[in-house]
């Protein structure tokens, strides 16, 4: 507990800064490009009818949408399900609120970065594009861009340990002990990044977007079921904006900085949106037309925020986040089990599970790229055994222990980047205009 206590109180020492930051720069995006999330929904409309960016003459590796579906690949899934819950349990229903406020201004951010990282990517000697933050950082100083990479080798491993984390806190619901969890799924990921068998990924993650689908059709179930506990959730939701949410059932009461900084912060973990880490895979469309890609990338943050919202509302209209006052990533397994006990318990674990594993798999590949470009691609198979450990080790942690680990991470990340956002918007605005 004497960790968990000094990693808490560091984590609070960075929070303030570090949700400005996050919110500054979002909100002066947003202004700086005239609310770009509404203007530019006609042009997403008809990229969307045309089948996307115009591709170049061999410009990058993948098509715009496929590096559109790999980004969202690792922000749809498990942490639209776990973190608005845990942002509710931290900082009341209002916390729900600036999550999604955090996300409609952010997905300027997003655009900003997926511009950026086109516009700065470059090519090796043998074929394969490089972009993404510590690209575009560089333009600032080599020292930010060596900072974010050297990071982010441990947030993809600590996102990895996240994952592990929530499935093995929900399957112990099931009698599943955490090593089992923890045990099965680093072997997987060892496996796959040892074999380099992406084929695992491939399959789990064409049957992602079926599964999704009945989670949220069985959600909606028990939102429409009784619209008056709807009506009170939205109440209860825009009532704790500006108030501080006070103690109710098991809930120990939250201030309003607390709603804000825990649904910023789980914004942020769900979106990528100020981290940059997504802009990686959008850095390897072959498109010759940046801006069209940044739209893209705004636009598939509704996705994220409609799964957010439909995952608070559940654990405020069922009242399972007056449950208890101990930090949880299990709320909506209660509200499931509770509301609909079998089919609906199960297809959550089963969504649950496969989320999960693609996203440690694609987390796994990630973390790679990062360690690679700091060891010339030397001692890779150690950087694999690394994060398999890691995310061992997140079955097994307390979950306050790994949630305040990941936000310490997820500061030291986003520092660098947004500062570097910021200042190539001011000095290169022609680049993102639109």
């Amino acid at each position: 507990m004497h960790l968990l206590s000094v990693i808490s109180d560091f984590n609070h020492l960075l929070a303030g800064p570090v949700t400005i930051l996050f919110l500054g720069v979002a909100l002066f995006l947003t202004f700086k490009l005239r609310f770009i999330q509404f203007r530019a929904f006609s042009r997403f409309i008809y990229l969307i009818k045309n089948n996307g960016p115009k591709q170049s003459d061999n410009s990058g590796e993948i098509s715009p949408f496929h590096a559109l579906f790999t980004a969202m690949s690792t922000t749809i899934g498990m942490g639209n399900v776990v973190s608005p819950s845990l942002a509710i349990m931290a900082g009341g229903p209002g916390a729900l609120f600036w999550l999604l406020f955090y996300g409609f201004l952010a997905s300027a951010t997003k655009y900003a970065e997926v511009v950026f990282a086109i516009k700065t990517r470059s090519k090796t000697e043998d074929g394969h594009i490089i972009g993404g933050p510590t690209r575009y950082l560089r333009l600032i100083h080599p020292i930010l861009a060596n900072w974010y990479g050297l990071i982010t080798m441990f947030l993809f491993a600590g996102w990895s340990a996240l994952q592990s984390n929530a499935i093995a806190e929900i399957l112990v619901e099931e009698s599943v002990n955490e090593w089992i969890t923890g045990i099965f799924l680093s072997v997987v990921l060892l496996l796959v990044l040892w074999g380099g068998a992406k084929r695992v990924g491939a399959f789990a993650s064409k049957l992602v977007p079926i599964m999704f689908c009945l989670y949220v059709t069985f959600a909606l179930f028990i939102l429409l079921k009784d619209l008056s506990a709807l009506k009170y959730a939205f109440t209860l939701m825009f009532s704790h904006i500006f108030k501080p949410a006070s103690a109710a059932g098991g809930f120990l009461g939250a201030t309003v900085f607390a709603a804000i900084k825990s649904g910023t912060y789980k914004s942020a973990f769900v979106t990528e949106a100020g981290i940059g880490t997504s802009s990686v895979p959008h850095a390897l469309a072959d498109t010759s037309n940046a801006k069209d890609q940044g739209i893209l990338a705004l636009y598939s943050m509704a996705a994220d925020m409609f799964l957010c919202l439909v995952s608070g509302l559940l654990v405020l209209v069922t009242g399972v986040w007056m449950s208890g006052s101990e930090l949880t990533g299990k709320l909506v397994y209660e509200a499931f089990k509770v509301h609909s006990p079998f089919f609906g318990r199960w297809i959550l674990i089963i969504s649950i599970f496969l989320f999960v594993l693609t996203t440690v798999i694609g987390n796994g590949f990630n973390g790679v790229q990062s360690f690679s470009s700091f060891t010339k691609h030397r001692w890779v198979k150690a950087y694999y055994v690394f994060v398999s450990l890691v995310t061992l080790l997140g079955a097994i942690s307390p979950v306050p222990l790994v949630w305040h680990i990941l936000e310490v991470l997820l500061s030291l990340v986003v520092v660098p980047n947004l500062i570097g956002i910021l200042i190539l918007s001011i000095k290169d605005f022609k680049l993102i205009k639109y």
